[in-house]
């Protein structure tokens, strides 16, 4: 059915784990033996700053800029930290990389870290990804046994040593700076920026932060070249393949490798089967929990970081959550601010009373009991809120109410003229 190149997927067997074994039959390592026999970590670093790799991880910073202002080249110890949290509900792509290939994320660890000059990288998992961990557990084993791993990797003299940090749970452990917190065992609030982690981050050392797939997209951009990974999107400046996790109202919810720039139709109806039940598309959440919904309006939109802000949406993690005609948007926004305010850390007053007080509201207005000032009270939230909270989990509860206000204010004016939900029983 998937006719396009699988790069991250091209060793998944549904069911099956690619170890050492397949995974180097079918290439794996070869990146790393050319990026450390053949190249130096600068241009590592320059490879991947020329290839455009974006962030997968939901805020799309360019990957190689990001590694441009490290201090690589500096004799001072620092780390490495791959972000494997992924709790944003609708997002579960980097669990289905790790169940079907975690040496993958392994070899662009190793490489990752010789750009940056790190020896010791730590990968923070979500506390519920069992299998995913024991998966990584045994590819470490398997890559120090195999001489990618441990003291002087190749021949090179370089050392790394990789460390599994299991996450004691919470969502806000996603944000970079609360999870460097969770890896050093204090409470994980964000940190003020700045300093931002490059200058001061695990320990107080110099450390870089990066998203399972973003880093497993390294050893292909190495062997590729950055000309080939360009190539694979299909917009004018969206590059590379996209780890697509599909839910919702859809015939076939599943996680598809797909080119960046795709046009979201073709995600729903082609890769998802179309809405289930034959029902009509009402609405959709492009990439995860946090971004604001789309409409059948935008079903032609690529799906690739500039189209979808200038619809005033995120790419995010391409987590697609689809909603059908009888969905009551209100109620949908409401469950997820639901979960954003249940998963604050508490540390600031946006966050903590903010999106409290939002979940009142939307609970009041679903319940038939709101009114109109109430409407209004939502927009001033979103207006306080946004751009004044310590972090982004705020800022990306905003996401799902800013879209249903733009797209779908009639029906809260409907909850409150009739006071109850117009798609109850």
């Amino acid at each position: 059915m998937n006719d396009y190149p699988q790069i991250l997927f091209k060793n998944r067997v549904v069911g099956e784990t690619a170890f050492i074994d397949r995974f180097r039959a079918n290439g794996g390592y070869q990146g790393l033996e050319k990026g450390l026999r053949e190249m130096t970590p600068q241009e590592i670093t320059a490879t991947v700053k020329a290839s455009g790799l974006r962030g997968r991880g939901g805020a799309g910073f360019p990957t190689g800029v990001k590694w441009s202002f490290f201090p690589a080249d500096q004799p001072v110890e620092k780390f490495l930290v791959i972000n494997g949290d992924e709790m944003e509900p609708g997002t579960y792509k980097d669990r289905q990389l790790l169940l079907a290939d975690p040496h993958q994320l392994i070899e662009g660890v190793i490489l990752s870290a010789f750009a940056l000059q790190v020896s010791h990288a730590y990968i923070f998992i979500r506390y519920a990804y069992e299998e995913c961990s024991r998966n990584l557990e045994q590819a470490i084993a398997e890559a120090k046994e195999a001489g990618y791993l441990g003291r002087d990797i190749l021949g090179t003299g370089w050392d790394l040593e990789i460390h599994l940090h299991r996450s004691a749970g919470r969502y806000i452990l996603g944000e970079e700076t609360a999870q460097l917190n969770g890896i050093e065992g204090v409470r994980p609030n964000p940190r003020s920026k700045p300093p931002f982690p490059a200058a001061k981050g695990l320990w107080g050392k110099p450390t870089n932060v990066n998203n399972i797939e973003t880093i497993a997209c390294i050893p292909h951009i190495i062997t590729g070249g950055p000309g080939w990974f360009i190539n694979l999107g299909i917009t004018q400046g969206g590059v590379g393949t996209k780890l697509f996790g599909l839910s919702g109202h859809l015939n076939r919810t599943e996680c598809f490798e797909l080119p960046v720039g795709i046009p979201l139709r073709e995600v729903v109806e082609t890769f998802g089967g179309g809405v289930r039940n034959g029902k009509g598309f009402k609405a959709c959440l492009p990439g995860g929990a946090s971004t604001p919904f789309l409409t059948a309006q935008h079903l032609d939109t690529p799906m690739d970081f500039e189209p979808l802000e200038q619809l005033d949406s995120r790419f995010g993690t391409a987590g697609v959550t689809v909603f059908d005609e009888t969905t009551c948007m209100v109620g949908a926004t409401l469950n997820l601010i639901r979960f954003f305010a249940r998963e604050s850390c508490g540390w600031c007053t946006p966050c903590r009373d903010g999106l409290s007080f939002v979940q009142w509201i939307l609970e009041e207005i679903e319940a038939g009991r709101g009114n109109r000032d109430q409407i209004a009270m939502l927009k001033d939230q979103k207006k306080n809120i946004t751009g004044r909270s310590f972090c982004a989990l705020a800022e990306g509860a905003m996401g799902p109410l800013d879209g249903l206000l733009r797209h779908f204010e009639q029906e809260l004016e409907d909850h409150v003229k009739l006071g109850r939900c117009p798609f109850g029983d």
